[in-house]
């Protein structure tokens, strides 16, 4: 079986912007939906047309369409390899702007959705010593497939699982029994102690060791604070629910950008992303998440210097300055050259 799960991404698209997804696109029905906590529910989904699903590794996603405007980026978290059926894990958000009441309230038993992907981002290092996974709520849903993956592998590993409560705790049942439950800490309601808990946890970077984490913003924020100065960024990966606040807060201005290989220059507005520019002028362009957290949309730069606000490219690939995202990034020159 092949689990996927909402990881909580929220989307600001714009109403009467047009959106993309990748092709092709697959479609699958609904078999079985589970309440598997008060507020995450799984859904069965199998092929529609009763052929095998696409292959996938442990850190996947793949992108649901559910409607001509809305288009969600689900984890695989499950056991990477099975192709006879995948399982969405929905948390029911309450600020969310339609993706998560949509499958709570809409989606039943024998409706066919459209999805498309996977797509990886958020892999295993191959070759590490020691994989350290850290998910807090809903973010287990990448890292569960990962446990599951090094289970299988033989490889060394140990996740700690931050919630609220047991009741609260999406797959606790299969990770606190065997194979998993030596490897696996649950921590419930740590409150003002979750500082110091994760100090002792990763107060030192071993050799070899990599660490990976997803959970809301505030949370990831902290473990970068205590990590930082001790972890090296090459040994640290996230998957980020949403884009960052401050990069989203931060003045907009007009540039243009120039398509190298169409030889065009499209005019981006103060209000406007380069992806909605693009598409206005009739430029078909991939997106997915429109936050800059998914990766669909990057594209390379040739000249120019770009504005970052994405949660997807590491320090050192933004200061080589060579690609962007396009759905949420700018440009910090009056002009960005890019590989389109």
């Amino acid at each position: 079986m092949i689990v996927l799960a909402w990881n909580g991404i929220r989307s600001w698209l714009r109403s009467r912007r047009p959106v993309h997804t990748l092709a092709p696109a697959l479609k699958v029905r609904v078999r079985r939906i589970v309440d598997e906590t008060v507020d995450i529910k799984s859904f069965e989904l199998v092929s529609a047309d009763g052929s095998a699903l696409p292959a996938w590794s442990a850190g996947a996603h793949i992108d649901m369409r559910l409607d001509d405007e809305t288009v969600r980026p689900y984890s695989l978290c499950g056991a990477p390899g099975a192709r006879d059926a995948y399982h969405i894990a929905v948390k029911n958000e309450p600020d969310s702007r339609g993706g998560s009441r949509a499958m709570h309230q809409r989606v039943r038993v024998g409706d066919t959705l459209v999805i498309g992907g996977p797509r990886n981002h958020f892999a295993l290092v191959d070759g590490a010593r020691h994989h350290v996974l850290i998910a807090a709520g809903i973010g287990i849903t990448p890292l569960f497939a990962m446990v599951q993956e090094l289970q299988a592998r033989g490889a060394s590993y140990e996740l700690h699982y931050f919630t609220r409560s047991i009741a609260e705790t999406a797959f606790h049942q299969v990770l606190s029994a065997p194979p998993y439950a030596g490897g696996v800490s649950f921590h419930h309601a740590v409150g003002g102690r979750l500082r110091e808990l994760l100090r002792r946890l990763l107060w030192q970077h071993p050799p070899g060791h990599h660490l990976y984490m997803c959970g809301p913003r505030r949370f990831t924020a902290v473990i970068d604070d205590v990590i930082a100065g001790i972890w090296p960024s090459e040994a640290i990966h996230v998957e980020y629910f949403g884009a960052d606040p401050a990069a989203e807060a931060a003045p907009n201005r007009a540039f243009e950008v120039k398509l190298e290989r169409s030889k065009r220059t499209i005019a981006v507005a103060a209000d406007d992303s380069i992806a909605d520019a693009l598409c206005a002028h009739g430029i078909d362009v991939v997106t997915s998440c429109r936050e800059g957290v998914c990766g669909t949309c990057l594209t390379g730069v040739i000249a120019g210097t770009p504005d970052h606000r994405d949660a997807f490219l590491s320090d050192k690939e933004r200061k080589a300055g060579d690609k962007i995202m396009i759905c949420v990034s700018r440009a910090k020159s009056a002009q960005l050259v890019l590989d389109i």
